[in-house]
């Protein structure tokens, strides 16, 4: 791979008028790079956070224990970093840290580098984002990269920024779709073989699903890999290459808008060298208008990190009718089976309700569970791993006299029995734990014709609660048995990601502002914190100077306020915002030597 050209600077933005001398203040321009094996071992080391997911295999999962179920009744805020200004709306991002600096993004594609003792700004880039961006559910950024000396994000114009890690300049820039064809970008990036790895937001929209392989030190694409039957990528050296066969599971035209994109990122396994990448759902969303599977649609695929080619792929919800989305990531776990046996296994707590275990090496189905007590759509999954359906989607509006088919009711709604907030995995218990929903919607078929850039749904619906009294769940999955072993009831979605510890905690946020830590085996809050607007972050926790921290950002917004119909007066109340918490133990002590 080329060396990036150090005079390539491009305008990209509006950077912070602090000085290139304060931003060397704050540490050595000759600062540890970001390496790959770095990467790859971030959940083996806890004095830093360099991947997304606290590893590769996304986890979430930390071996630190000074903060544990004894303890965490000591925790407090160490210090606290306002967003500011009038750009707040969701704040969904996963801060990263290292060499004393924490990078953390926000809402209207903004990125901050704060020193990591003190929350002192070091720098900060704000994106110029053009008139007429379609952003499907708020306008969220979900956490940047890092790489070399890079900090790499995207924006909600389909952007890629590089930007240099000590000054914030921007050192290349590079366009991953057109917006004005409704594509965006809210992701947090992946580095997985020395790549940048990308995929797109759009689905809504019509745009075509596709992931991308960059060079990260310039921005050069390396290899893409269209998501949906029928489009053509390109191969390392230039070579194009087709998806799949041209209407083996599409009729028709059909696939040539026919959505699919992988909007949440990925999980890497380096020894297999296989990127696990979800896509969403077909468009548009009356199936009538689209017959067949819909490959690749609703699906999660293992990518060759060489070429982007597709090993293999698994499809949850074939010929996709209610929103169920495939993008849900895929945790990379060992499961020992009880004669011994150690399966090299992934795991994915889908939206339509289903928890899924597969063999990761070749995608083999080993069995599939609903996490969610309310699930109308499918009776169960046959042992081929394909759905048992019940019959319940929405009728053809071809087949009625007005201009909407009939309505069904159905669970889950289809923001799901759990949407883009991460699972995580607990080396200490086994269990997964998932921030679960309980609601369901009223869902019908409209008559729709592709028009660029214009919403591509051809469906109506209503999202409604099940229960009077809950709404979110928090439930702690065993994999091996299918069995819910806990469950933490709230009255709002949960909408935050899921961090479990060594030191027996759960760590996650609700809409009501709290950051909690629950016992992971009992599901007992032992802690809680009020952050000033719901949290729909994704703590993260390290070490420094003997001293464990623990990170959330907080920030009201998402799908929910946008898309919950009925849900809305649950909502309605919570404060906007837009904050960065770290706390550590008020009567500090040390974490024991690793």
């Amino acid at each position: 791979m080329s060396l990036i050209s150090r005079s390539r600077y491009l305008a990209a933005g509006s950077l912070s008028a602090l000085t290139l001398a304060a931003a060397m203040a704050s540490g050595s321009v000759f600062a540890e790079s970001v390496t790959q094996e770095m990467i790859n071992n971030d959940h083996l080391h806890t004095d830093r956070v360099t991947s997304y997911g606290m590893g590769p295999h996304g986890q979430r999962y930390s071996t630190l224990d000074h903060i544990n179920r004894e303890t965490v009744s000591d925790l407090t805020p160490a210090w606290a970093f306002s967003f500011g200004g009038e750009l707040q709306r969701g704040q969904e991002s996963q801060t990263l840290v290292h060499n004393g600096k924490i990078f953390v993004t926000g809402s209207y594609s903004r990125l901050w580098a704060l020193d990591v003792q003190t929350g002192r700004l070091l720098w900060s880039y704000s994106h110029r984002l053009p008139d007429g961006i379609s952003p499907c559910c708020d306008v969220v950024n979900r956490g940047p990269a890092i790489y070399d000396d890079l900090v790499i994000f995207g924006t909600l114009d389909a952007q890629l920024v590089a930007l240099d890690m000590e000054t914030g300049r921007v050192r290349w820039r590079d366009t991953i779709a057109d917006y004005r064809a409704g594509y965006s970008y809210t992701a947090a990036p992946m580095i997985a073989n020395d790549l940048l790895i990308t995929g797109n937001s759009g689905g809504e929209f019509g745009a075509v699903g596709e992931v991308q392989a960059r060079n990260p030190r310039n921005g050069e694409i390396v290899w893409t890999r269209p998501v949906v039957e029928g489009h053509t990528g390109k191969l390392p050296g230039g070579e194009e290459s087709v998806t799949g066969t041209t209407n083996a599971s599409w009729e028709g035209s059909a696939w040539e808008q026919g959505g699919g994109a992988p909007w949440l990122g990925g999980t890497y396994d380096p020894e297999l060298n296989l990127i696990y990448i979800g896509t969403g759902n077909p468009a548009p969303w009356n199936a009538h208008s689209r017959p067949g599977d819909n490959l690749y649609t609703s699906t999660t695929l293992a990518l060759d990190a060489d070429t982007g080619e597709i090993k293999w792929h698994y499809q949850t919800t074939p010929n996709d009718h209610w929103d169920y989305d495939g993008v849900n990531e895929l945790v990379l776990f060992d499961m020992e089976l009880d004669n011994g046996t150690v399966i090299k296994a992934g795991a994915k707590a889908d939206r339509n309700g289903f928890f899924y275990v597969l063999d990761r090496t070749n995608g083999r189905f080993l069995s599939g569970d609903a996490f969610v007590d309310n699930i109308t759509w499918a009776e169960r999954i046959d042992s081929d791993g394909r759905p048992v359906e019940t019959g319940n989607r929405p009728g053809n509006p071809a087949e009625t006299e007005g201009d909407r088919g009939e309505s069904v009711t159905v669970a889950p709604a289809f923001l799901g029995g759990k949407n883009w907030n991460h699972m995580s995995y607990s080396q200490r218990t086994g269990l997964f734990y998932i921030p679960s929903n309980e609601w369901e919607m009223e869902i019908w078929n409209e008559p729709v014709t592709y028009r660029r850039g214009a919403a591509y749904l051809g469906a109506g619906f209503t999202i409604k609660p099940i229960y009077d009294d809950k709404v979110g769940v928090l439930r702690a999955f065993d994999p091996k048995t299918g069995q819910v072993k806990w469950e933490a009831p709230n009255p709002t979605p949960l909408w935050a990601s899921v961090m479990t510890t060594a030191g027996g905690l759960v760590f996650t946020g609700t809409p009501e502002g709290y950051l909690k830590a629950f016992d992971d085996e009992t599901g007992e809050v032992l802690w809680q914190f009020q952050t000033g607007s719901g949290v729909v972050g994704q703590p993260v926790t390290w070490e420094m100077d003997g001293e464990q921290y623990i990170s959330v950002v907080s920030g009201w917004g998402g799908a929910v306020p946008l898309w919950g119909g009925e849900i809305g007066p649950l909502v309605r109340h919570i404060s906007q915002g837009g904050m960065l918490w770290v706390f550590k133990l008020h009567n500090g002590g040390h974490v024991a030597s690793r």
